[in-house]
């Protein structure tokens, strides 16, 4: 029998519809399993995930929509430990494909080894919330042994390595540097020049406009041509083949966060790899005909061994996170949030909603 506080049938959610909307409207609340919790959502963020699954037509009809929460522990199932009943957690779930799933909802349910409890006196549910998709995206991106495999705080490089982050004013790049520069890398990056502040004040030791036509030799002057790993947060076709151009001579890897586009790049020397972050969830899931993703346990096994640290890492302050928009109306305004971001009107910060 699961542990729980009282908790309704029914819940208020944004649940997607046929001809590629969403609605708030009842939707019942998600049953737990042995291993899972239950969690009242305080805060939920957003992410470009959220919209493409309305328009791609991949958001099932009938499921909730989004990635991102925090909130407190109502219920645990009976093989749980941590987090506890009443905790404060955080986490990321799969939106707009399972019933029982998805963070813009007034509960989110999800296995307890896919969730962290957030340190008291740390962090507001807010800012909890923008440590989901992007924060494990670079995670996976990062350390994950079959992506670039660096080495995992709190250990550190023992020799000088730079490390190269395309976007860095991006959600995943504000992440993946402050994670980099833990681990004893020195990391390169591109953004805007009106971010340059906020891409040094995360850890980079260089940053560099994409948009400048010599980004590539600046960043291989910087680096002394000696990048062989490379993030690219983007992932669209002009930043596939700047990330595949500062690989230095001889080759190296690049960590696409979209599907790796073959002609982007003549570069034959560099190994270009896609990663997917709901493949850390430990479910197998379809993006229609031909699309069809299964179950990937390394993926998992590597995301909750992480996640363990990741408690003592924002005690001790050495993970910040993202700048918030805190957009209000709960809910009811997230249609408007996601409306802004299909726009391209979100710069280097999280839009974040409270429940």
């Amino acid at each position: 029998m699961a542990r729980s506080t009282e908790i309704p049938k029914n819940m208020k959610a944004l649940v997607v519809q046929e001809g590629r909307k969403v609605l708030v409207q009842d939707h019942p609340v998600p049953e737990i399993g042995e291993e899972d919790i239950l969690v009242k959502t305080v805060a939920v963020a957003q992410n470009p995930t959220d919209y493409k699954f309305v328009d791609s037509g991949r958001g099932k009809p009938g499921t909730v929509l989004g990635c991102d929460w925090s909130g407190h522990v109502v219920r645990v199932g009976k093989n749980v430990t941590s987090p506890k009943l009443g905790d404060h957690a955080a986490g990321f779930v799969m939106g707009g494909t399972f019933p029982d799933s998805g963070a813009f909802a007034e509960y989110v349910k999800t296995p307890a080894e896919l969730a962290w409890v957030v340190p008291e006196g740390t962090l507001s549910h807010e800012e909890a919330a923008t440590m989901g998709c992007a924060f494990w995206t670079a995670i996976q991106a990062l350390y994950h042994p079959t992506r670039l495999g660096l080495v995992e705080p709190p250990e550190k490089v023992t020799e000088e390595q730079w490390v190269y982050i395309h976007g860095g004013s991006s959600s995943v790049g504000q992440f993946a540097i402050q994670l980099a520069a833990l681990s004893g890398y020195k990391v390169v990056a591109t953004a805007s020049p009106r971010n340059f502040d906020l891409i040094r004040s995360l850890g980079a030791a260089a940053v560099f406009d994409y948009a400048d036509p010599q980004v590539v030799s600046k960043v291989k002057a910087t680096s002394r041509d000696s990048i062989r790993l490379a993030l690219d947060t983007i992932s669209l076709r002009e930043s596939q083949a700047i990330s595949a151009e500062i690989i230095a001579r001889g080759g190296g890897k690049v960590v696409h966060i979209l599907q790796v586009i073959p002609d982007a790049t003549t570069r034959t020397d560099v190994e270009r790899i896609y990663t997917l972050l709901y493949w850390a969830l430990g479910r197998e899931f379809s993006f229609g005909p031909g699309a069809d993703h299964l179950v990937r346990p390394e993926d998992r096994a590597h995301m909750v061994q992480f996640l363990k640290k990741v408690p003592g890492l924002v005690k001790q302050g050495l993970i910040k996170p993202l700048p918030i928009k805190l957009w209000e109306g709960g809910l009811s305004s997230i249609p408007d949030g996601l409306q802004y971001m299909r726009e391209g009107k979100v710069h280097a910060e999280k839009i974040v909603y409270r429940v």
